[in-house]
């Protein structure tokens, strides 16, 4: 009898050394005599605990990790192979608490499918939502997605039905869906692990949003950074058959640019230009790329819509609070204890996420910051984590979710050097097309490094230089930088003394 084992290809994982734990298995199996399945799948998201391994057995899939070379013999010999007891198990994977208390409708399939495998996928609900939506009339899904309120993960929010309405509405001989895979936020992943892990789950909700607007082909513009990502994207591609239908999807590989996950600049990217933000109007929707009207996405956004043609909208508008509905994968990272992605409704506390799921810091030290929406979120304070995950609630205390990164730095940080970190992160990304950023970052850098070596008379410079570059900048590059200056300044005034 065949045995399966599990063994993730996720970035994180391989970096923790997960080919050579297959390796070591394999090895092991072939010496046993054992007819061994190795699995190369994605991760669950519990990276504190990779490579993790799981064995199919007649109970269910049980869980072992972090599983080094070094214990692989051992693992054999107390029988891992029939879920036998050793102290790197930890039981049935779907009842550790960590995912058990999690609600994934982005993410069910994370970890648990094979990802270039169509079979697979379909055997796991995938495809469901192509096929009610080809039964339906492309306006019917357009209407599906607003009355869901799902709105654009990739940080603005956006309300995604007007803008399926836009293109839908536009007329033109050829319309285009563009996934923005250009995930370059600090602290964000999951964008990469979904499409590591479930791409099938990306391309069904690119097919389902070309029949909707009147696309027959997409482009998933994938950050350079990611060739795993491109590899497994390509490689369900390849096996994808009839499947997606008449829809063609093509994966160009980003230029290295963080300033093209802005959708305008990605435009310029993909048809061959550099990537520079275009000036607005006209949108995206209506003369996007190649100057038609264009579907523009991020990687999670294009993901939740086969779940929510599937079970239905209103399904979908059950789980959030207010104006944010469904679920958001939040990611984990910094100076954490449990890093990792964590999909919930929207409404649970930061603090919530932070120790019920982080359990609090890596070093055992008090945290003091919180970093949320990537590079240029604001810094929260320990006062502000009883903050719901919710956009309104958020931009209430001049915060935003950004992409759901989390980064978390214990009472050891140096608030003016995260500052200035932002500053200096802005003037080396800037497109250079607009003064107030390509210029304004520069001179912010230098500011701070002033108020630091002790003259707090620049204080009233850095505000004002950050007012400029707030009502000044082209895009939100300029315009954003500002938020986690001043959110140090506000939040920890003794770290510039």
């Amino acid at each position: 009898m065949k045995i399966t084992v599990y063994v993730p290809g996720d970035a994180a994982a391989l970096a923790l050394g997960a080919d050579a734990v297959a390796e070591a298995i394999a090895t092991g199996a072939a010496a046993r005599g054992v007819d061994l399945r190795l699995v190369r799948n994605g991760s669950r998201g519990m990276v504190w605990l990779e490579p993790l391994v799981e064995v199919a057995t007649p109970q269910g899939r049980i869980a072992y990790g972090p599983v080094t070379v070094d214990a692989v013999v051992a693992l054999f010999d107390a029988g891992f192979l029939a879920g036998g007891a050793h102290p790197l198990c930890l039981g049935p994977t779907g009842e550790i608490p960590w995912l058990a208390r999690q609600t994934r409708r982005v993410t069910p399939r994370l970890g648990v499918v094979d990802p270039k495998s169509l079979t697979d996928y379909v055997a796991r609900g995938g495809g469901e939502g192509l096929r009610r939506a080809r039964a339906m009339a492309p306006g019917a899904i357009v209407q599906a997605i607003t009355d869901s309120g799902l709105r654009g993960r990739g940080g603005a929010a956006f309300p995604a039905g007007i803008k399926w309405r836009t293109v839908h509405d536009a007329t033109a001989t050829q319309k285009y869906i563009v996934c923005n895979a250009d995930e370059g936020d600090s602290g964000t992943f999951s964008d990469r692990m979904l499409m590591e892990g479930d791409p099938y789950c990306l391309l069904e909700g690119m097919a389902i949003a070309g029949r909707a607007v009147g696309a027959d082909r997409g482009y998933i513009y994938v950050r350079s950074e990611y060739p795993h990502a491109i590899a497994v994207l390509q490689a369900a591609l390849a096996a994808a058959g009839d499947f997606l239908g008449g829809f063609r999807v093509e994966v160009r590989k980003g230029a290295g640019s963080y300033v093209c996950g802005e959708e305008t600049a990605l435009l310029e990217s993909l048809e061959g230009k550099r990537g520079i933000v275009r000036s607005k109007p006209p949108l995206p929707a209506i003369e996007g790329l190649f100057g038609r009207p264009t579907l523009i996405h991020n990687v999670i956004t294009l993901a939740s819509v086969p779940d929510i043609v599937a079970g239905g909208a209103a399904a979908y508008r059950e789980q959030g609070v207010g104006r944010s509905r469904g679920t958001l994968p939040f990611q984990l990272a910094g100076n954490i204890l449990r890093g990792g992605l964590v999909e919930v409704p929207f409404g649970m506390s930061l603090r919530e996420l932070l120790y019920d799921f982080g359990g609090g810091s890596r070093s055992g030290r008090p945290l003091r910051a919180v970093q949320v929406g990537g590079p240029l979120g604001a810094y929260l304070p320990e006062s502000q984590f009883d903050a719901p995950l919710d956009y309104e609630a958020f931009a209430a205390i001049g915060a935003g979710l950004g992409h759901g990164g989390i980064v978390a730095f214990d009472d050891t940080v140096d608030m003016a050097k995260q500052a200035r970190y932002a500053m200096k992160f802005c003037a080396i990304e800037s497109c250079g097309k607009c003064t107030p950023c390509r210029i304004g970052s520069t001179r912010g850098v230098e500011v701070i490094d002033r108020i630091r070596a002790g003259d707090r008379t620049q204080i009233g410079l850095l505000e004002d230089l950050c007012e400029t570059m707030v009502q000044g900048s082209a895009c939100a590059m300029g315009s954003m930088t500002p938020i986690p200056v001043m959110s140090a300044l506000n939040h920890f005034p003794e770290d510039f003394s």
